[in-house]
């Protein structure tokens, strides 16, 4: 196995969906449907300026994908947008997330985050979830200036730890970021939480895990 555990950050470590579900009363019954588009459209927009040379940081396109979700999902108030991002500049994370960084620390692993999200993101989510003690990098693409999947951002992690790709094991819950991974020599690990089906079939993961519990039976 590899001695270096690199995680996605949203969506693997931390519940995207968590800022919706402190308001669901408040957003009434198309909360869900809003959130999942907030989500999409803050990936569309990662994809598509990268794509055209462009570059806007993470948070201004959450906030910007939050615009465009409260107006396409009128039923949700747009009075809750504050609330929500208070919320998701500090997410929930998942609970399985604190064991399996302190299992790993334990058994000796090095481990870190590589996530589109800017600095000043992910150390508001890594300091509300406590687990910053169990890390040792949190790396983002703003130094790039340009998202995943390019694969110029995955080598920010063989950059920082001075190691071969196939020294890295990189965790995501996101397939398309797994496929990234592995194109570059990574050991992708796939967090099917959702049990969706499997896609990018020429870039399969080393192991599909149900959750990142799985990962303490690891070697």
């Amino acid at each position: 196995m590899p001695s270096i555990f690199v995680f996605d950050a949203y969506g693997t470590l931390f519940d995207v969906h968590a800022a919706i579900a402190r308001f669901r009363d408040d957003a009434g019954p198309d909360a869900d449907r809003m959130s999942a588009l907030w989500r999409t459209k803050q990936l569309e927009y990662s994809w598509t300026l990268t794509l055209a040379g462009h570059y806007t940081e993470f948070w201004t396109l959450t906030e910007r994908a939050l615009d465009y979700a409260l107006a396409m999902v009128p039923s949700v108030p747009k009075a809750l947008k504050p609330k929500l991002l208070e919320c998701y500049f500090k997410l929930d994370a998942f609970p399985d997330a604190r064991t399996c960084l302190r299992d790993l620390k334990a058994k000796g692993h090095k481990t870190g985050i590589l996530s589109n999200g800017s600095p000043n993101m992910l150390k508001g989510a890594v300091d509300n979830a406590g687990i910053g003690g169990d890390l040792d990098a949190l790396l983002s693409v703003d130094v790039l200036r340009m998202f995943k999947p390019r694969p110029e951002v995955y080598a920010l992690v063989t950059d920082h730890f001075k190691c071969a790709p196939h020294d890295v094991a990189f965790v995501s819950s996101n397939r398309w970021d797994v496929m990234a991974a592995v194109s570059v020599g990574f050991r992708g690990m796939w967090v099917n939480r959702a049990k969706l089906p499997d896609e990018y079939l020429d870039f399969p993961p080393v192991r599909t895990l149900s959750d990142l519990g799985a990962l303490a039976d690891l070697p």
